[in-house]
């Protein structure tokens, strides 16, 4: 195969889609949307046997639990999947939405107009529903996109998208506003990264490797999915309930995801280290301490090293550390932060102001749980990522982060 020339024809088809999306109607749009919730629900055998490929491959492959667990799809998890997209479909159509007007001293009028960015490429692991999220938030927004998928779900983004393209001809449309790199080869990345005469934005989403080596090879602009180094801090004054409930939460209860707490700061004279310590290691959560931590267990926590501070377990770790303050916590975070989410638990008004006001990341939060940091929980319906960027668009994505704004100006023949 003539790896440069298949990429440049999907490139190339796909940018011609494009421009039928950036014309797709509110109705057509919200049409294939409902069409891919209900193939979803009655394909789920389909997708289910694919699926089963890809976790008998990863445990064969002596795959982590949690890399299994953001691979695996039962019907619950498909059933999510549909509802999501369903969402989506009820949302508001931003597309030619104007969003300010005005009139100049010269006599003309000067507004902005919600546009779609073109084609959007997204290069993403493990996580299967990513295949659905990002085609219908493209579809949505008016966008095609080009899909490259991890090998370890390939059975699982086939049937996904064979789905999709089925809702998409189906109703009359181009299949190519949505197209899959069909080929798993690594060397067909770098070429993909080069097409910025076809691609307007590429998202990576996965580990840092995954990243790293397309911010380096992209000549396209790259709108970064980081890892997600999320911290929990708790404040002196902080309820104990609270604290044990929020804090096991944003653990366990999903640790192999990018908003789980990894790191949780404890305020030096908060008086229930022991109760929040005693519920984390009860849930099975190996803690790893600083000196002043380890006091507390001696024998159930594990000593901290500087590498931990850095770490994105996604796995039942949790690194502890012992403040002095509020101001030690925001400054560890700022150190050791990914800019993803970050939490406090405080009954202190000033102090959670203080804290929304100075933790530099893409959602800040007072007295809940970062695992709330999700597209679905947002409102957004499902999301193309979390970006931890500043530009453009900035934490959970929806559809309307996939748009841009362009001037429109109404005159009646003046000059300057």
């Amino acid at each position: 195969m003539d790896i440069k020339a298949y990429i440049e024809d999907i490139c190339l088809k796909t940018k011609a889609a494009s421009r039928t999306a950036a014309k797709l109607t509110a109705p057509d749009k919200n049409n294939v949307l409902l069409k891919i919730a209900s193939l979803l629900r009655n394909s789920k055998e389909t997708i289910k046997s694919g699926n089963m490929k890809d976790i008998d491959s990863a445990k064969a492959e002596g795959l982590s639990a949690a890399m299994i667990d953001r691979l695996f799809l039962d019907d619950k998890r498909i059933d999510a999947i549909a509802s999501s997209v369903e969402e989506i479909a009820a949302y508001e159509d931003c597309i030619g939405r104007i969003e300010s007007m005005k009139v100049r001293p010269s006599g003309i009028r000067v507004g902005q107009m919600r546009i779609p960015i073109g084609v959007v490429a997204v290069i993403f692991e493990s996580r299967p529903n990513v295949t659905i999220d990002i085609a219908s938030l493209c579809i949505k927004s008016g966008n095609a996109c080009i899909l490259r998928g991890g090998k370890e779900a390939f059975n699982s983004n086939m049937a996904l998208y064979g789905i999709v393209k089925e809702a998409l001809s189906s109703l009359g449309h181009p299949e190519n506003i949505v197209t899959f790199v069909e080929h798993t080869g690594r060397e067909l990345v770098p070429i993909l990264l080069k097409q910025n005469k076809f691609i307007d934005v590429v998202i990576p989403r996965g580990g840092e490797g995954l990243i790293r080596m397309v911010t380096e090879e992209s000549t396209i602009p790259v709108l970064k999915h980081d890892k997600g180094l999320c911290h929990i801090y708790i404040d002196e004054s902080a309820d104990e309930a609270m604290s044990n409930k929020i804090t096991v939460n944003a653990k366990i209860q999903r640790p192999s995801v990018c908003n789980a707490a990894e790191t949780l700061l404890i305020h030096k004279k908060y008086p229930y280290k022991e109760s929040l310590l005693s519920a984390l290691l009860e849930q099975g959560v190996e803690l790893r301490g600083c000196p002043e931590t380890a006091k507390i267990f001696p024998k159930k926590i594990v000593p901290v090293s500087d590498a931990d501070w850095d770490t994105e377990y996604l796995e039942l770790i949790m690194s502890v550390k012992i403040v002095d303050d509020i101001n030690e916590a925001m400054k560890h975070i700022e150190l050791h932060g990914s800019g993803h989410s970050e939490a406090i638990i405080t009954r202190d008004y000033f102090n959670s102001e203080l804290f929304l006001r100075d933790v530099d990341s893409a959602a800040v939060f007072v007295n809940a749980s970062t695992r709330f940091h999700d597209g679905g929980e947002f409102g957004l319906g499902a999301e193309v990522g979390i970006s931890t960027e500043k530009l453009h668009a900035r934490g959970a994505m929806g559809a309307e982060g996939l748009t841009t704004l362009k001037y429109i100006i109404y005159g009646q023949g003046e000059v300057r």
